[in-house]
């Protein structure tokens, strides 16, 4: 794959931070926030299932090459830049990622734009938690958590942590008790995701709709999807970003 074939680039500048954009589609609003190492041939293929579906992607590229394959120099190279960028969080506890005022901002953008209730936010992997992390601002109204693995799960306190501040969880607390949900994907034996998806549960109750997949995967949309998680996904974002009648 040739990318960005049908994607318009774009960016967008926050607080003196900016990112390359890609967009395509129409419809409700979705940022699909890429996994390392970067936006894949398989998470463009993806973004393309959520516009088929009737919506507009926007795909922030954060880190990596864009359109390159995952391989193991691709992820050495992703994760060199991670790991020096003050933009993310890679084991600290209890601390909201920086990088989400920066997708905050994007939402807010877009939502205005689009108008409708709210917009879409899927992260995966080492960005999963920050669509949880995006629910704090109200421009957000279906937050998916596709395999969310940071803090990097290497003790059990990292392991069950949200990449939340204890601020931002009270509001994402609030939002759910006032009738918010959040989606979470992972598969069952996935040892990346920890005990997260435990955490969510005690933390937000009802509200947090496990889709846990059997097998030994780990990308639940991308290079391991399985067409139920991917369902599942499109399911929850035409719920909450369709204005009934």
């Amino acid at each position: 794959m040739t990318f960005p074939d049908g994607w318009t680039r774009g960016s967008h500048t926050y607080d003196g931070t900016t990112h390359p954009t890609y967009r395509r589609g129409s419809g409700p609003g979705v940022v699909v926030i890429h996994e390392i190492p970067g936006i894949t041939p398989e998470v463009a293929t993806f973004g393309d299932e959520v516009v088929d579906a009737g919506h507009t992607v926007v795909m922030p590229s954060l880190f990596g090459t864009d359109g390159a394959a995952m391989t193991a120099g691709s992820t050495a190279r992703a994760l060199g830049q991670v790991c020096i960028s003050r933009e993310f969080t890679k084991l600290r506890t209890g601390e909201t990622a920086p990088v989400a005022g920066w997708l905050r901002s994007l939402a807010r953008e877009l939502h205005a734009e689009l108008g409708g209730p709210g917009v879409g936010a899927l992260g995966m992997c080492f960005t999963g938690g920050f669509a949880l992390a995006m629910m704090v601002g109200d421009s957000v109204a279906a937050p998916v958590l596709c395999q969310p693995s940071a803090p990097f799960a290497v003790t059990p306190g990292r392991s069950r942590d949200l990449n939340l501040s204890p601020g931002d969880l009270a509001i994402v607390k609030g939002r759910c008790a006032a009738g918010q949900q959040v989606l979470g994907l992972r598969y069952r034996s996935d040892p990346a995701v920890g005990k997260r998806f435990d955490t969510l549960t005690t933390e937000l109750g009802d509200a947090f709709i496990r889709v846990e997949l059997e097998g030994k995967g780990h990308s639940t949309v991308t290079a391991h999807r399985q067409q139920a998680g991917v369902d599942a996904v499109l399911g929850f974002l035409a719920a909450h970003l369709r204005p009934t009648a």
